[in-house]
């Protein structure tokens, strides 16, 4: 069985470094060098990097046109196995493929179909979170069920930390899969499309925290937006991306976005449209990241101060 793997971000790296070294990778499909820093110099995504390491092959199209197809055709790949990878396929380019294409999708299908499933899980409330590996089909995330995994969410997690647990996971899931395409035993199950539910892209406006939104939402926000977008407000004209903290089942008088109080256990709390918020890191315009006790020492007169309370766009 020979692989064309096709991936950008870190999340794709445990799953390519696995097939890798188990023999099935011809190649490798990734994004074009994109640019980044203050520089804009063009840097090789995180698959290029680990590929090129690997001495394997390494395809950059921007477009999966005639010409990304007949180089592509060349590698004699059987299936293509996809983390990730940032763009569609369509039917003339699967059909390279003679045992088609797999895709990872750190979601329960049909729950969560689209681009960003670990932040919607959070955001969501879900008591459980999972992987699926899925036969690539023409509408998205819509094909069938080759091999699915859960895992119990404390509800404390981070997009980020899911993440990470999603790269590890998915990498064991795709080579379990590719075994049993590679054996004949995939036993493809379809997916009850009456129940999906969608993800979208999320864009820096998402982060903006709204004080009257109860603080247990707030909480789901906070940790569904770290690392990207982060959730954000403003503190004394500045932008202020908090990114920890947990909801308190108490209430103070004071308005949605008040400063109630600096405990000395608890936090920063926040007052917010049903309880309080206990903010416990965050990280002021131009700063670093702080735990709340060195935020607290250095701004005087925290308590009673109020976040947020305007509607300004608080980023460029």
């Amino acid at each position: 069985m020979r692989i064309l793997f096709a991936g950008t971000p870190e999340i794709a790296l445990p799953a390519l470094e696995s097939l890798s070294q188990e023999g099935y990778v011809a190649a490798v499909l990734t994004s074009p060098d994109a640019p980044r820093g203050r520089g804009r110099s063009l840097h090789p995504s995180p698959v290029k990097a680990l590929a090129l390491d690997m001495n394997l092959p390494v395809f950059t199209p921007r477009h999966l046109g005639r010409e990304a197809r007949e180089v592509i055709s060349e590698t004699g790949a059987d299936l293509l196995a996809v983390v990730a990878y940032g763009k569609i396929f369509g039917p003339r380019f699967l059909g390279l493929f003679p045992a088609g294409g797999i895709n990872l999708h750190p979601s329960l299908l049909p729950r969560h179909r689209g681009p960003a499933p670990l932040p919607f899980t959070i955001l969501e409330g879900d008591s459980q979170w999972g992987l699926s590996i899925q036969k690539i089909a023409l509408e998205m995330d819509a094909g069938d069920i080759l091999l699915q995994k859960s895992f119990p969410l404390r509800g404390t997690e981070s997009a980020g930390e899911l993440a990470v647990l999603a790269a590890e996971e998915g990498a064991k899931a795709m080579l379990e899969t590719v075994r049993t395409i590679e054996e004949g035993t995939d036993n493809p199950l379809p997916q009850n499309h009456r129940d999906a539910t969608y993800s979208r892209l999320l864009i820096k406006d998402d982060g903006l925290i709204d004080w009257s939104q109860p603080a247990f939402r707030i909480d789901r926000m906070i940790r569904a937006f770290n690392p990207w977008p982060g959730a954000y407000t403003s503190f004394q004209k500045q932008t202020l991306t908090i990114w920890e903290a947990s909801p308190v089942e108490e209430n103070s008088r004071l308005h949605a976005g008040t400063v109630a109080l600096v405990d000395r256990k608890r936090g920063i709390l926040v007052q917010t449209g049903e309880g309080l918020l206990a903010v416990k890191s965050l990280q002021l315009q131009g700063k670093k990241r702080l735990p709340w006790q060195s935020f607290v020492n250095g701004i005087r007169g925290i308590e009673g101060s109020i976040l947020g309370g305007t509607n300004e766009k608080l980023h460029d």
